[in-house]
């Protein structure tokens, strides 16, 4: 239930008093607090953490299932409230369980249901809230719901899509340098012994550089592992910056091959969610920003930032988003073709389904080009270190005459 922190005074003795209150909406809290013959002069809702409300982060299975059946049960005819309490019964996420009883409650006590979800941004992004006001306002909720569910459905078959893709690879790869470290800091060292057993007889180049590079790590392991995790923890702080996000972002889609589909990522994120904006009613000014905000790329941000603000002086969306080269020609044309037949959200609608088609092919082609060519990697540096410290071993004999 919600917490509201309150400063009033008593209308006999004049006293303030500043203490907190349980209630389900404002309103509510205001009532219990006149009835308490007390004088409201300040109300506000406690925030949580870092100034959010109450809620948390949960999976997107979790949000495609409470959004599916709600749909569902608002299409049979069921009220809110009595299936938002039906869908808490049945959560088993707690955070999502503990989201779903404090809407319900805010609903039960006069708000909004778009309002209720506006209270936990980490749970419902405003693409969620906006489509759901839409459809509270055309009386079209669970219409909308069921469109919000489809879109949430595309994105995580879509995310997951991508994960599992890079999965492989990931663990090929750490695999890989765990391995050469082992290598390195435990095997090599041994053969160096042995090696030393041979008195002035010269190494093979390749093994004295190996043996040099081992003994190196070796001595400096305590300090090589806590740079390289410094490293890593400090690229990843930086670019969630703003000058680095913006970096990254611009790099990332121009690398060969991986740019490409990061590209096409955020592409159909973008036409996905304004096609979904649109057919839901929302105003087109709206859907600019909303888009801009949930397109996963500062650069794209920043284009459909522009564009909004060439829309609003007159111009149409096909034409203001064409002054920007990360947006395609394939989508420029599909919007002036909307634009002309008035059906801009089907058109969209065609294009993040023939992007999410291209992205899981080239994803797939991807993962089967990569399989062998980190087998040849990992053969490559393994069977490198191998051959170098066997190197003196195939010239035994020699050795064994010079001395």
């Amino acid at each position: 239930m919600p917490s509201f922190t309150y400063v009033a005074k008593e209308l006999g003795s004049g006293r303030e008093i500043r203490q907190t209150l349980e209630a389900n909406s404002q309103q509510a809290a205001l009532a219990i607090l006149y009835n308490r013959n007390l004088l409201v002069i300040d109300i506000q809702e406690r925030l949580g953490k870092h100034g959010k409300m109450a809620g948390g982060h949960v999976a997107l299975a979790d949000l495609v299932l409470f959004t599916r059946q709600l749909a569902t049960m608002i299409d049979a005819g069921l009220a809110m409230v009595q299936s938002l309490q039906a869908l808490a019964e049945q959560a088993t996420n707690k955070v999502m369980r503990d989201v779903i009883r404090d809407v319900c409650a805010r609903v039960e006590g006069g708000d909004s249901f778009s309002a209720a979800l506006q209270k936990h941004p980490k749970v419902f992004n405003k693409l969620y809230v906006r489509m759901v006001d839409a459809g509270e306002k055309g009386g079209l909720l669970a219409e909308i719901l069921a469109r919000l569910a489809t879109y949430l459905e595309n994105t995580a078959r879509l995310r997951k899509k991508v994960k599992s893709s890079m999965m492989y690879p990931t663990v090929v790869t750490v695999v890989a340098i765990g391995i050469t470290i082992f290598l390195l800091v435990k095997v090599v060292p041994v053969f160096g012994e042995i090696y030393k057993s041979f008195g002035n007889a010269k190494l093979p180049g390749p093994t004295l550089f190996l043996i040099e590079i081992s003994n190196a790590l070796k001595r400096n392991i305590l300090l090589v592992l806590p740079i390289a995790a410094g490293a890593v923890y400090g690229w990843f702080a930086y670019i969630k910056t703003k000058p680095g996000r913006e970096f990254w972002d611009r790099t990332r889609i121009k690398l060969p091959i991986f740019g490409v589909i990061a590209h096409k990522i955020c592409l159909a994120r973008f036409t996905r969610t304004f096609a979904s904006l649109i057919r839901s009613g929302v105003p087109i000014l709206e859907v600019m920003n909303i888009v801009a905000n949930t397109c996963g790329n500062v650069i794209m941000e920043k284009s459909i930032k522009t564009a909004a603000t060439d829309i609003e002086k007159g111009d149409g969306i096909s034409a203001a988003l064409s002054k920007h080269a990360i947006f395609p020609a394939m989508i420029i044309r599909m919007l002036t073709a909307g634009e002309q037949t008035g059906k801009i959200d089907a058109m969209l609608e065609r294009v993040a389904n023939f992007l999410d088609e291209e992205i899981e092919t080239t994803l797939s082609g991807l993962t089967s080009l990569i399989e062998p060519v980190l087998i040849v990697f990992l053969g490559v540096v393994v069977g490198g270190i191998v051959i170098c410290m066997f190197l003196p071993i195939f010239n035994l004999a020699n050795i064994v005459n010079q001395r």
